[in-house]
């Protein structure tokens, strides 16, 4: 995959106006040319919510977001993933649908892509793990992917599958998990505009080592939630397997929402360190989406599904 410089990128200005932090955007301007069909998906974009910055808050770099990264097919490093996935190829690229549907199919992703609108193009920013980023993700809200596939009224949680392919993803070769990796969603959660498939950042397609050339994007959950270089999804009627469920239960559960309220066993949520700065800040619920998230989770106990 072609490499971008950093003279290439997008400046800070085309993202943040002097007053509102945007989640989903206006119009998105982009620093240099984009004509391939994935590309084109991040020329623009509608406005669906916005927000304050916090005072003196900022994306990112395109370097920060790039060079420091989960992704374990690629090794345990936080350079690993950047240092070591040139031998992945994500295009062409098909996409599985599988499980509760009118009708399994299998789609390239650019004929996917054709399917959604330029209406409904999206980007947002920030996700957290035990560190945290704001990233302007490009790509389109799962909803419309979920139309396409035509789900069963039985099928009530969505399952996303890594692809497989250890002589190119050389993490993929160790014991470090259970390959591939597998998420899940609630269909409620995965039907919500904030849930995006995102195909791009800083307005260019996916890195091999962001998720290359499809991953998800929940924003008000942990990173490791928002699994990357999608090849299957699969509609099913009960929870399914979720990887770091499985491996850690007691560490990291199915919803995995941001919560400062409910910490990991061996440290705090109650703040989290963002890359590019040296002091802690204080760990927003539902990473700030509070307002547009709760109501999913009304009624329910967040210390016992966390």
């Amino acid at each position: 995959m072609k490499k971008i410089l950093s003279s290439e990128i997008t400046p800070y200005s085309a993202y943040i106006n002097r007053r509102k932090f945007i989640k989903l955007a206006g119009i998105l301007s982009i620093a240099m040319p984009i004509t391939s069909p994935v590309s084109a998906l991040h020329t623009q974009s509608t406005t669906k919510y916005d927000n304050q910055l916090e005072e003196g808050d900022k994306i990112n770099t395109y370097d920060e977001i790039t060079t420091y990264n989960n992704f374990y097919e690629f090794g345990m490093g936080k350079s690993d993933p950047a240092n070591n996935s040139d031998l992945f190829n994500p295009k062409p690229w098909k996409i599985k649908i599988e499980g509760l549907v009118e009708k399994p199919f299998e789609i390239n992703l650019e004929d996917l892509l054709k399917n959604i609108s330029i209406e409904d193009r999206v980007y947002r920013l920030r996700c957290v793990e035990a560190w945290s980023m704001v990233i302007p993700w490009q790509g389109f809200p799962l909803s419309k992917l979920i139309e396409i596939a035509s789900p069963l009224s039985s099928a009530k949680f969505i399952q996303f599958v890594t692809v497989f392919r250890p002589e190119e993803m050389l993490g993929q070769k160790q014991r470090l998990l259970p390959w591939p990796y597998v998420e899940g969603l609630r269909m409620d959660e995965a039907m919500h505009p904030l849930t995006i498939l995102s195909t791009g950042l800083y307005g260019h397609d996916l890195l091999n080592q962001n998720g290359a050339p499809l991953r998800l994007v929940v924003p008000w959950k942990y990173g490791f939630k928002s699994i990357k270089s999608i090849e299957a999804i699969r509609f099913v009627e009960k929870q399914p397997s979720a990887t770091w469920s499985m491996v850690a239960p007691n560490e990291y559960g199915f919803y995995s929402n941001v919560n400062n309220a409910v910490h990991h066993p061996r440290w705090s949520q109650g703040t989290e360190r963002r890359i590019g700065e040296f002091f802690r800040r204080p760990t927003l619920m539902f990473n700030g989406y509070e307002e547009e998230v709760s109501y999913l989770y009304k009624n329910m106990d967040l210390q016992k599904f966390y």
